[in-house]
């Protein structure tokens, strides 16, 4: 169950170490170099909200995000003078369904499509344009805990789960292309995945075993291409299984619930109370050896719970987090050593599950336990 401080596990045995150089780390005196004043608190209803997601595909769409908390998916837009306006809301059959992810994509004439999952395992792929439902995908045995989109491809999604796998699929066709699962596979719940912003080939996946994991699906490319063209049952698609990954790291000792490629370094977040930087250095023989290079370490108070998850702008200039006691602390990325931009307050002492920042870094949004979505927006005028 969401909510409950995850108990270390013993660690998994790897073939890694961490090199011993200069580990940076921030300081938690805020430098106030960007002033964010709170503009809305919204009550979307009594139920935790675990997901919020900008659209950042379409630059006619950059205003609107979605929520996802209990059977319901949101769609809102950000207006002028602070304000949110809810568009849509689609309510799932199964009133015992509770969605933990959700992330924009695209059909093939650009329209919008949000894809959602949670406890029951199944992705649904709304259609924003009719307010219908585009595909009910099923492969996963149990409850899905985040899913992302491709930019350079957005009919391609990864997903995350509790059984241990990560998969990517494609939205289109409704087929599984690749299962990242097995001997070299992760051994627990599998909690955050994600693609790499310009290598189309590699992915990232983090979850209860305390490791991250790099994947290429190099070899299995002509699968991937193969899926767009599929017209048969997707149950029929030739998936195949990736059993390897390039490289096995454990530059945490406890849960691992959230990590972004940046360019090609990683920034992972643990139930140790802090973002950790680093940079993979993978070998070519034999797979999964190889070593991480810790740069910078951005502590996070109070943030010992697992599935609390950080969110970035476009760019990669800033990112947010929220933590068990309600704060949110803006990071700057483009620094070294770390400096923390600004410590936002939610209004009450809920966990903040995740955080949502603005395709400028400008507006910064998030979910909470409460059921409450809060907007802040950055202030020019002082």
């Amino acid at each position: 169950m969401k909510g409950k401080k995850g108990a270390a596990i013993p660690p998994e045995t790897v073939k890694m170490k961490t090199l011993e150089c200069e580990v940076l780390r921030g300081s938690l005196s805020p430098s106030n170099t960007r002033k964010f004043k709170l503009s809305t608190r919204h009550r979307e209803g009594n139920q935790p909200l675990y997901g919020i997601s900008y659209n950042f595909l379409d630059s006619h769409l950059f205003d609107l995000f979605a929520t996802v908390g209990g059977n319901r998916v949101n769609v809102y837009q950000c207006l002028e003078e602070g304000r949110i306006a809810l568009l849509q809301s689609y309510v799932d059959d199964d009133v015992n369904e509770s969605f933990y992810t959700v992330t924009w994509s695209c059909n093939l004439q650009g329209k919008p499509l949000l894809v959602a999952g949670g406890v029951n395992g199944v992705i649904r792929v709304i259609d924003v344009g009719n307010e219908k439902i585009h595909k009910s995908i099923v492969g996963h045995g149990y409850s899905i805990n985040e899913i992302r989109t491709q930019m350079l491809e957005p009919s391609l999604v990864l997903s995350a789960s509790k059984d241990e796998s990560v998969r990517l699929w494609n939205v289109q066709t409704g087929v599984c292309i690749l299962i990242f699962a097995g001997a070299g596979g992760h051994r627990n719940e599998v909690l955050s995945a994600d693609f790499h912003p310009s290598d189309k080939y590699r992915i990232s996946s983090c979850g209860m075993d305390n490791t991250v994991k790099i994947w290429s699906m190099e070899d299995y490319w002509t699968n991937v291409e193969k899926s767009f063209a599929w017209t048969d049952l997707p149950s029929k698609f030739p998936t195949k299984f990736v059993q390897y990954p390039l490289f096995m790291a454990k530059v945490h000792t406890n849960y691992v619930d959230c990590n972004r490629w940046l360019g090609d370094f990683i920034l992972s977040k643990s139930v140790q109370n802090e973002m950790v930087l680093w940079e993979p250095i993978i070998k070519d023989q034999p797979p999964g050896e190889g070593s991480a290079d810790v740069l910078q370490k951005y502590p996070v108070p109070e943030c010992d719970m697992w599935f609390i998850k950080f969110s970035c702008d476009f760019h990669y200039k800033a990112a947010a987090i929220g933590n068990k006691e309600g704060k949110i602390f803006v990071w700057d990325l483009q620094s070294s050593p770390p400096v923390l931009i600004t410590r936002l307050c939610h209004g009450t002492k809920s966990t903040i599950r995740q955080t949502a920042m603005s395709y400028d870094g400008k507006t910064i949004l998030s979910c909470s336990d409460d059921g409450y979505i809060c907007r802040w927006d950055e202030d020019t005028t002082s």
